[in-house]
């Protein structure tokens, strides 16, 4: 898969986030459908967005024992999205689950990642807070190494730990990005982030939201990113 910008269709309801796409006339922007916008408005949005010709990350990170995990991803399954994901915390078992669940009777399946470490939560927080005990370049490592031990190819992890994965798990591992914040923009409740040009380095995809959706002139910063990321 060659590398790319995603943008987070953070948005409320069906209205806004289409009036937001028709903005874009030219190319079709890869889209993050994540929990907001799916709980608002359901599956029905994932397949009015894909006929649209987008390729979709749906972004609602499942989390439980893995027979749930497993049909839940059966169902998601038939929304035939571009990537999903779930987190690594659930542990091996449950992404092998997730993986079974997703993969269709031809033997085809949609890219399945595994969230790291969200790049809202410091080392900080995790130790005090999560009990993790481990540096969080330790902590993305091992749940990194676990993700590709389940037979997924990628993770979710922040841009300042996607080098050191690619380094634990090969650079064919995949890695995507979160947490990219323009040099000149508001980091907002983002800790652990970085720009699209130095994220280049060992991200394959970059998830942006804010810098795009809230800018005055979202596809002129849109192709921005797309410029300092790929150029």
């Amino acid at each position: 898969m060659a590398k790319d910008v995603i943008i987070a269709l953070d948005f409320e309801n069906k209205e806004k986030t289409l009036s937001f796409l028709d903005r874009f006339t030219g190319r079709k922007p890869f889209v993050k459908i994540g929990m907001e916008l799916y709980y608002a408005e359901g599956p029905e949005i994932v397949r009015e967005i894909k006929a649209r010709g987008h390729k979709i990350f749906l972004d609602l990170k499942l989390h439980d024992i893995p027979n749930t995990v497993k049909k839940a991803m059966k169902v998601l399954s038939k929304l035939d999205v571009d990537m999903t994901n779930l987190h690594a915390a659930g542990t091996i078992a449950m992404m092998e689950a997730a993986k079974e669940g997703l993969t269709k009777e031809d033997g085809t399946c949609g890219v399945l990642l595994a969230v790291t470490q969200l790049t809202s939560t410091s080392e900080e927080r995790m130790q005090q807070e999560l009990l993790i005990n481990a540096t969080m370049e330790d902590t993305v490592k091992k749940y990194a190494q676990n993700a590709k031990a389940a037979g997924l190819p990628g993770v979710v992890c922040s841009p300042l730990e996607a080098k050191l994965v690619k380094e634990a798990c090969g650079d064919d591992f995949l890695t995507i990005t979160p947490g990219i914040r323009f040099a000149d923009g508001d980091v907002g409740d983002q800790v652990r982030i970085m720009t699209p040009e130095k994220a280049k380095a060992a991200s394959d995809y970059i998830v942006v939201g804010r810098p795009i959706t809230a800018a005055a002139d979202p596809v002129a910063a849109y192709e921005r990113c797309v410029k300092e990321f790929l150029g």
